[in-house]
């Protein structure tokens, strides 16, 4: 239960970006109080002198949905990576797919369930809807909290399957019902992921309609646009489209202009977004310090391989003929199309997580064929086979000066797009948070302290209507960290990839003393947060 602490000494970032001030700090009960209002008699003194004293953390792009209800996580910490470095909410439902809806009839249910395991894990399981979601995470032994996004994938697949089609007006008011009962029971918002099937299925007046039911809930539409590569722009374009027609909010996900075409183009994005702010619309975006990303290998092929489903997919990669279909695809490229290895090459796809090949984890596609003495798209048609579709990778597409510019940029805010799955997941599941402090503010200057913090509090906190989180205030949630300025740093690694940061001392989830001289307590408060307009 929440106790009474007094933490003595500390530098207080309070996350609002005003200057660092040393101050104590008093948690009762679970909420943030005036100091004078508590006895040191009654309460547990920590000297955290040396130290800043900030809000907890708030992911805003995770894909962590469902690794905290796998009961045999692999490794059993897994799931806590995040909350070691001081993050005490996550946001899941990103890029286009969460834990629900669930299926609309019998015929969509099984492709619904592959699809959500296949990206989520083994519990991603979908549920009927938001209730159902808190439910799941509230039974679970969490150490921090979980918001969530509704997925526009797992929606459209709810209601119409994998079609490769524009939704008739019929499906269109199913999607936007759906939707509307999702914001309204506490999503925080919806997001879109343009490059992975059945979501990239949809045309933009599909998206629009669904737009509209957020901008009446004044949630955000969250997206993980059409092209990150060379159609970037044009991208970026039809998202502030979608803002501009519908009247939402858009929040562009783990922004970045990735490939070798697009080197660069971050400073016309950023100046679409600073346009789109100037005509009024409401306009913010995530990255990730990395430039490396990570997805599915599956989002590798052309999006029609997946039209009907997983396990449509799966037969597909057994034929030699769409096999050949697929090579074509990807060597020449098709409209609308990221087409990331036409961007890159093989060569820069390493093996992030294949369970039952784990000796092919952490090499390159273009290396694990070349050794097998395979065309690389017969290496990933066997591979995909063999682990039943659930195969993710590392991608190293991106520019550190492109990445830089994007972080640097004002309202920013920091999303690890964590991927915690087996294997060797992208070190941002671990690290992110750490390595902004720690190379990003302390090393390279590119932020100061406070406003560091607060692109990874108060800002994510305002956006998603996450009341009482955010802000170090009287009466705010406890969920609090207290991390060494000078000695704050990500040790994860592509090789090493769940390696604890340095520096994060301590961290207390609505009053609770979750983490230790960086060790996990055992206490488990976590719950599921659900957003306030």
């Amino acid at each position: 239960m929440p106790g009474v602490y007094l933490l003595r000494g500390g530098l207080v970032v309070d996350g609002s970006g005003a200057p660092a001030v040393p101050a104590d700090v008093a948690l009762s009960h679970g909420r943030v109080v005036p100091p004078g209002t508590v006895n040191p008699q009654d309460a547990a003194v920590l000297d955290v002198t040396g130290l800043v004293v900030s809000p907890g953390f708030i992911d805003v792009h995770t894909h962590s949905d469902a690794t905290a209800l796998d009961p045999h996580p692999t490794p059993p910490d897994l799931a806590w990576a995040a909350a070691r470095q001081g993050v005490t909410t996550e946001i899941a439902g990103n890029c286009g797919y969460s834990l629900f809806p669930a299926a609309q009839d019998g015929a969509h249910a099984a492709g619904l369930r592959d699809f959500c395991t296949a990206l989520l894990g083994p519990a991603g399981d979908p549920v009927p809807g938001m209730d159902g979601f808190a439910e799941r995470h509230n039974s679970a032994e969490r150490v921090n909290n979980i918001a969530s996004l509704l997925g526009h994938s797992t929606l459209r697949a709810a209601v119409m399957g994998f079609a490769q089609r524009s939704a008739a007006p019929e499906e269109t008011g199913r999607l936007c019902t759906l939707l509307d009962e999702a914001l309204a029971a506490g999503a925080a918002g919806w997001s879109s992921g343009l490059i992975y099937p059945p979501g990239t299925y949809a045309d933009t007046a599909e998206l629009i309609a669904l737009g509209r039911i957020s901008a009446r809930h004044r949630a955000p539409y969250v997206t993980h646009l059409r092209d990150e590569m060379s159609g970037v722009e044009a991208a970026l374009d039809e998202a502030l489209e979608i803002a501009r027609q519908s009247g939402t909010a858009l929040h562009v996900s783990h922004h970045k202009t990735a490939g070798k075409y697009a080197v660069g183009k971050s400073a016309a994005t950023l100046a679409m977004m600073d346009a789109a702010r100037a005509e009024g619309l409401d306009v913010t975006c995530d990255v990730y310090p990395y430039v490396a990303g990570s997805t599915s290998l599956h989002a590798m092929l052309p999006p029609w391989a997946s039209a009907g489903g997983f396990q449509a997919l799966l037969a597909r990669l057994a034929e030699p003929v769409q096999r050949e279909r697929m090579r074509a695809s990807i060597e020449h490229g098709e409209p609308g199309w990221e087409n990331t290895i036409g961007n890159g090459g093989w060569d820069r796809i390493d093996v992030a997580g294949a369970p039952r090949h784990p000796a092919a984890e952490g090499q390159s596609i273009a290396k694990l064929a070349a050794q097998a003495g395979q065309d690389p798209v017969d290496f990933v048609a066997d591979l995909l086979l063999a682990e039943s579709g659930a195969v993710t990778i590392i991608s190293h597409s991106m520019d550190e000066a492109d990445m830089q510019r994007v972080l640097a940029h004002p309202g920013t805010m920091i999303g690890s797009d964590g991927v915690p799955r087996d294997g060797k997941p992208h070190p941002r599941w671990a690290g992110t948070f750490a390595r902004i402090l720690g190379r990003y503010v302390r090393e390279l200057g590119l932020l100061c302290l406070e406003d560091a913090v607060r692109r990874m509090t108060a800002l994510p906190a305002e956006r998603f209507g996450l009341a009482g989180r955010g802000l170090l205030a009287p009466g705010a949630v406890a969920d609090v960290v207290v991390f060494d300025p000078a000695a704050v740093a990500d040790q994860a690694t592509f090789t090493d990839p769940l390696q604890l940061p340095l520096g994060i001392e301590h961290v207390f989830v609505a009053g609770q003393e979750v983490l230790r001289g960086q060790q996990l307590t055992g206490a488990a408060p976590g719950v599921t947060v659900r957003r306030r307009a």
